[in-house]
């Protein structure tokens, strides 16, 4: 790799913990405000996200579905479309991987769990197919399609969950999941721990080496990044484009419906109502945090779930509200978003590199 490249793929990296440090700055200036003191909030909140073995699994377990909603999101990107629609087809889902297992009665666990995990990606995959076909056949905007189909998988399974699939005398919720369909928990392996960490989170990581491999080694990955670069161009070079767009939305789907799985199966065992406070649309700031690459995804959604967990601990033992985490968030997405602002700090030019 040239010279020249390495210093622009260190940049790109700058960018994203550039506006992390200035998202950190600007939240030190707030609690300053409120008369707060940064420093033992900050202590705080990586405490409750880090503390201990407990702690630090909880964040795991808080990140795992934002590894795979920012994937979804990320490989729409690729293509040129934003995927708005992850929460919906992450909701499609939950659905139909907590109906195939808890109702699929006598099977195997290594039948019954991968059928139960693949229900999810396919409810997702096909979720997401409809605005990716409108998209691809009649041109209609993907971010219109798929707000309306988020709205749609809402009222369905809140329908679905409240009266036809809830269990008797419950909340809300469906039966549990057999233990032929359930994801494995850190707790039931190790004493020390209580928490809802699964197996999920592995195969979160399997998921981010799988998407790098398809974008990046292969040739439908390449014409997905060519369509998204420029639809005319590829199809100048023989490519596609409308296929191209269905299969990215019915990918991008399949990961927002394996994130449903993966809460249905390992954390929640049952789909329980509310089951989700927005990881569909976290999965968009995770995606803009990681540059829409896979590696960037697993540290964007890892900084979002220690936020949101040492967030709740430094609400309990600060006088800073939780709130902040949210402010937090949306100055480091933000600059992001504004990356001029970080590329004045690190100028594109080589000989301006001599004199960073």
């Amino acid at each position: 790799m040239r010279k020249e490249d390495i210093q622009d793929n260190i940049r790109e990296l700058l960018i994203p913990i550039g506006a992390i440090i200035l998202g950190l700055l600007v939240g030190a200036v707030i609690m300053l405000a409120i008369g707060a003191n940064p420093i033992e909030a900050y202590k705080a909140l990586f405490i409750g996200a880090f503390g201990d073995m407990n702690k630090f699994a909880n964040t795991l377990a808080r990140s795992t579905p934002l590894i795979f909603t920012g994937l979804a999101v990320a490989f729409a990107f690729r293509c040129g479309l934003f995927n708005i629609g992850v929460e919906g087809q992450l909701y499609v889902g939950a659905l139909a991987a907590a109906f195939v297992g808890g109702n699929l009665t006598g099977l195997p666990k290594i039948i019954h769990l991968p059928l139960t995990i693949l229900a999810g990606m396919a409810a997702g995959g096909l979720w997401a197919a409809i605005p990716g076909f409108l998209k691809a056949k009649r041109g209609v905007h993907e971010v219109i399609n798929t707000i309306m189909m988020n709205f749609i998988a809402y009222a369905l399974i809140g329908y679905l969950v409240a009266d036809v699939l809830k269990a008797p005398g419950q909340t809300p919720r469906t039966v549990p999941i057999l233990p032929s369909a359930t994801l494995i928990r850190l707790g039931e392996l190790v004493n020390w721990s209580n928490s809802r960490l699964s197996i999920g989170f592995l195969i979160g990581l399997i998921a981010c080496a799988i998407i790098y491999f398809v974008l990046w080694k292969t040739t439908i990955g390449y014409e997905v990044r060519s369509v998204g670069l420029s639809p005319l161009a590829a199809e100048y070079g023989g490519i596609n484009s409308n296929r191209k767009i269905i299969l990215a939305m019915v990918i991008s789907g399949a990961l927002g419906g394996l994130a449903g799985a993966e809460r249905v199966l390992g954390f929640d065992r049952a789909l329980i109502l509310g089951f989700s406070p927005g990881f569909g649309f976290e999965g968009i700031a995770v995606a803009l945090l990681g540059r829409n690459h896979p590696v960037g995804v697993l540290l964007g959604a890892l900084l979002f779930g220690a936020l949101s967990n040492g967030g709740a601990w430094m609400n309990f033992t600060t006088s800073v509200p939780v709130d902040l985490i949210v402010v937090l968030q949306a100055v480091i997405i933000f600059f992001v978003a504004a990356d001029q602002i970080i590329r004045v700090i690190f100028p594109k030019k080589r000989k301006d590199w001599g004199a960073v």
